[in-house]
């Protein structure tokens, strides 16, 4: 019977050679599963035993973690702005370079406590409207996607935490048929040029939905399709965030300019933790 610190020396080792990036913390985590107890609570038992059982659920997670299978679907689960989210492969893993965006829209809102009207394109597993409504507590939202099974994970997402009753979500071609107004228009499309999706990490590339992935040959189809619909569905005084690539701000943030009422000058690009430049985000002004 092995103990908690040998485990985990073995398994880090393990994933480590399969290439993963942060074999020790993977290991944490899948650990921390298959004994059912919290991650802090295995880095502080180190001499705890595994039983036969948790050893074996943890050696087949591990095989999975090795064939780079993401931690989170093994786990089902990721956490997001200290919620915890419900994932599957039908939805792109919530990433915490997405936080910017949340956090860059909470800047911006003169009045938490105000009864604003938001929607999320591309809403995926709604991390990023669901995080919002947790910060807003009079909002209410829309999360809009083509795909149902995302769908299914989003509404699944707002039950557990407590969101369903403020948030609906809709299957929809980004704003089409769609009526608004909205006070806060959002969406983290998918921007990745065509031709690097063959070389992205196997975690991302065999397990992450294309759909969400793939911005066709510059990365910015999808902008091009979305930013009229959201110039369409704005209320006065609007706040507009979009997430982007990195290097591509200065081209989304033209396509914003471009909109009648958004002031080019009052567009700003935000950085995320690593400098780059992750949100492009405006007010319409018209």
């Amino acid at each position: 019977m092995t103990d908690v610190a040998a485990a985990l020396r073995d398994a880090a080792g393990r994933l480590k050679a399969a290439g993963c990036d942060t074999p020790r913390l993977d290991a944490v985590l899948l650990l921390a599963q298959a004994l059912g107890i919290t991650p802090d609570r295995v880095r502080l038992s180190p001499d705890m035993k595994l039983d036969a059982d948790a050893a074996a659920r943890f050696a087949a997670m591990l095989v999975r973690r090795a064939a780079r299978e993401p931690v989170s679907h093994i786990l089902g689960r990721r956490e997001f702005w200290g919620l915890d989210f419900k994932v599957s492969p039908a939805v792109l893993d919530p990433r915490p370079d997405s936080e910017t965006l949340v956090q860059a829209v909470l800047d911006a809102v003169p009045d938490r406590k105000a009864a604003l009207r938001l929607v999320d394109f591309g809403t995926g597993s709604g991390c990023l409207l669901l995080a919002l409504l947790h910060e807003l507590p009079k909002a209410t939202g829309l999360g809009v996607d083509a795909s149902e099974a995302a769908l299914d994970v989003a509404r699944d997402n707002a039950a557990r935490l407590g969101l369903a009753e403020r948030a609906n979500f809709m299957l929809g071609d980004w704003g089409a048929g769609l009526a608004g107004p909205f006070d806060i228009l959002i969406s983290n499309p998918p921007y990745i040029e065509t031709a690097a999706i063959a070389g992205l990490a196997d975690d991302v590339r065999k397990h992450e939905p294309l759909s969400a992935l793939d911005g066709g040959a510059d990365g910015l189809d999808c902008y091009r399709r979305l930013i009229p619909d959201m110039a369409r569905l704005v209320a006065g005084n609007a706040i507009l965030a979009l997430e982007v690539g990195q290097g591509q701000a200065d081209a989304v943030a033209g396509l914003l300019a471009s909109l009648g009422g958004v002031n080019p000058a009052g567009i700003a690009r935000i950085h995320d933790l690593g400098g780059v430049a992750r949100v492009v985000q405006a007010r319409n002004t018209a």
